[in-house]
């Protein structure tokens, strides 16, 4: 059927049928509006229990680590524009088991992540409105907040960029003033970035899994590249400013929170807002409302992104192609909008944040690996579609230390969270082999 013969309602399939409608702005928005959610409203005080005066080397070993990362995403994602994000990136440089194992793995990050920061959005909401702490109540909110982050999504991309945009903004705003101001108040006694005050090597290496995941975020705001205007400049600008901008701020904000709390920051469960009323006091009602806002701009990014690369695994056939069609009104995956929020939002309900952040930073840490490998293969290639591509200083280099880093970080995760992903990727992997099957069968 052609365009002109095909019904208004009728869903249309496939990148052809996405709309370019973001640029450099709204994608380094996402980026940081993504990385920004949930993680540093709780990282602050669990960095401190690890590390204790020197937590502030975590986020600066972190740093080192996902500055390369970032450089990677930025060379691979100028090359590679299908929308997908690791995924298309794997396919392309790899082939396709590849790309589905580096889909299926960010997959799994993300439903986590989501979970998580949906159900820590329940704590700071409890906060200040304790009738949500019981849990009927925190039922309903969760089920109200994913509603609603569907309900702006199926309306087109448009406005899901516009709302992620307004919610960056107000987010970012109070947490830039904190960490701004504060600084000219930290006693830095309570502060050490001297090497020999790290408790121990395990416990840096606990605390990198903690941070990668708050540092975690670009590779679902990029999945919808096929809705990207100029990808070739959008993409590398985009991410490596956002995430220059992501670690000065998560930075400022660990030396305030311990040079104004020191011990106490360990033991605060909302330790941002703890930390600006300690200059402030009517300051912890106001960062409480930011961490509610920031986490469901996470929370409205994540539902984007990763709504994209369900549709583009529906795309390709390895999930049903239902999930690949997108609404003729809106030009929105909604099949893959509703799966993607129904599985966050069962996991909201049942999991916590501690025990969901660690299986999401350990699923994304093998992404960023899989990712570096794709960077350096795309470039080696020469692959590029539209524009002059984006190309890592040193050749190697860049990704070599970037999926050491990667390698080094996942080794410190514990037996039950390499047994969460394990099962979780083994039931996507037996999906892919049924699929695979039938189309061999159909074929």
């Amino acid at each position: 059927m052609n365009d002109a013969a095909r019904p208004a309602t009728a869903p249309l399939h496939g990148d052809a049928a996405l709309v370019r409608a973001i640029g450099s702005f709204a994608l380094a928005a996402a980026v940081i509006n993504v990385i920004v959610g949930g993680g540093i409203f709780r990282m602050p005080s669990a960095l401190s229990t690890q590390m204790g005066a020197a937590a502030p080397l975590a986020l600066v070993a972190g740093a080192l680590a996902i500055i390369p990362i970032a450089l990677c995403f930025a060379a691979v994602g100028s090359r590679v524009q299908a929308t997908g994000g690791p995924y298309s990136y794997l396919t392309a440089t790899f082939g396709t088991f590849a790309g589905f194992l580096g889909g299926a793995l960010l997959w799994i990050s993300n439903f986590t992540s989501s979970a998580g920061v949906a159900a820590a959005l329940s704590v700071q909401v409890a906060n200040l409105v304790p009738a949500f702490a019981p849990p009927l109540p925190r039922a309903l909110l969760i089920t109200a907040v994913y509603a609603t982050l569907f309900a702006l999504n199926a309306f087109g991309v448009k406005l899901g960029a516009r709302a992620i945009a307004v919610l960056a903004a107000l987010k970012l705003t109070p947490l830039f003033l904190l960490a701004g101001i504060g600084v000219f108040f930290v006693d830095w006694s309570q502060v050490s970035f001297a090497v020999g005050d790290v408790p121990s090597w395990g416990a840096l290496g606990a605390s990198m899994v903690l941070v990668m995941f708050a540092y975690s975020g670009m590779e679902t705001a990029l999945v919808p590249s096929g809705e990207v205007t100029d990808p070739a400049r959008s993409v590398p600008r985009a991410t490596i400013a956002a995430i220059l901008l992501v670690v000065l701020l998560y930075l400022g904000l660990q030396i305030v929170g311990q040079g104004l709390l020191g011990a106490r920051l360990a033991d605060s469960g909302v330790p941002v807002a703890d930390t600006a009323a300690a200059l402030w006091a009517p300051g912890r009602t106001l960062l409480l409302v930011t961490a509610c806002i920031s986490m469901a701009g996470f929370l409205m990014g994540n539902l984007l992104g990763t709504s994209r690369l369900v549709f583009a695994l529906g795309r390709d056939g390895y999930l049903p192609r239902v999930f690949g069609n997108v609404t003729a009104t809106h030009r929105v995956p909604i099949l893959a909008l509703a799966a993607h929020a129904t599985l966050a939002w069962v996991l909201a309900l049942l999991g916590n944040f501690d025990t969901l952040a660690l299986i999401s930073g350990g699923a994304i840490c093998v992404v960023y690996g899989l990712v570096s490998l794709a960077a350096w293969r795309a470039q080696r290639l020469d692959l590029r579609e539209r524009g002059t591509p984006f190309v890592l200083p040193g050749g190697a280099a860049v990704p070599a230390l970037a999926l050491a880093a990667m390698l080094a970080i996942v080794t410190t995760l514990k037996a039950q969270e390499w047994l969460a992903i394990g099962v979780a990727l083994a039931v996507l992997v037996a999906v892919y082999g049924f699929v695979a099957a039938r189309r061999r069968a159909a074929g």
